[in-house]
């Protein structure tokens, strides 16, 4: 099967990784990578990330006043398989924040006292909870594509700390794996968005998958 970036396809299994350096991969990435549309040669975005200190399965993330949470499904030869859980755009209604967003987050429900919620008003909500957090998060991605397999190299900051990631994902597990093999991917560990964002702020003590000093 033929992905291509930018569409929707059935839910795909993914391998990223976030760390200081990964030159030589995304080398080897540039080189085997059969050519992408333009359009995804560089992309940049700013998206607010909604951290919960008791949910790692539910990944949520606000880009241009849109909502858009994805849960974890499966996982498979070290593979993370995601499916979107809800799609929404601001401003959203009371019922939906109280029967699907919050309960998305895993803790105490706040009270609320309108029946619309602008951005902000729902930004501020989440600022006010002891288990939850809004994070800022800038991208510049390059888009690849090796072994039929969708890539990104991205230069990310995180409420202004820079790293970078690098990934493959497909519906097909081998060629993944295939592409992790032929550019060293497949030293590191997997680690996801939602992952990494709470060890760069402090909430996961463990590192990202290297360091370069």
């Amino acid at each position: 099967m033929t992905l291509e970036i930018g569409k929707e396809s059935k839910p795909r299994f993914e391998f990223r990784t976030f760390g200081q350096n990964f030159e030589e991969e995304h080398y080897l990435l540039s080189r085997l990578s059969v050519p992408v549309p333009e359009k995804v040669w560089e992309r940049t975005s700013e998206e607010i990330y909604i951290l919960s200190k008791t949910n790692d399965i539910n990944n949520t993330k606000i880009r241009d006043g849109k909502m858009d949470i994805k849960t974890f499904v499966q996982e498979k030869e070290g593979l993370e398989q995601w499916n979107p859980l809800m799609k929404g755009e601001f401003p959203l209604s009371k019922e939906v924040l109280v029967k699907e967003v919050f309960p998305a987050f895993k803790v105490e429900m706040p009270e609320f006292f309108k029946n619309e919620y602008t951005l902000e008003d729902f930004i501020k909500i989440v600022k006010e909870h002891d288990d939850l957090a809004a994070i800022r998060v800038k991208k510049l991605r390059y888009g690849y594509m090796v072994n039929d397999t969708i890539c990104e190299f991205a230069e990310v900051l995180i409420n202004g700390a820079r790293v970078y990631s690098i990934n493959s994902e497909s519906t097909e597990i081998e060629d993944i794996l295939k592409t992790m093999k032929q550019t060293g991917m497949d030293k590191y560990e997997n680690i996801n968005y939602l992952q990494a964002i709470k060890r760069v702020i402090g909430w996961i003590d463990k590192p990202l998958a290297n360091e370069d000093f």
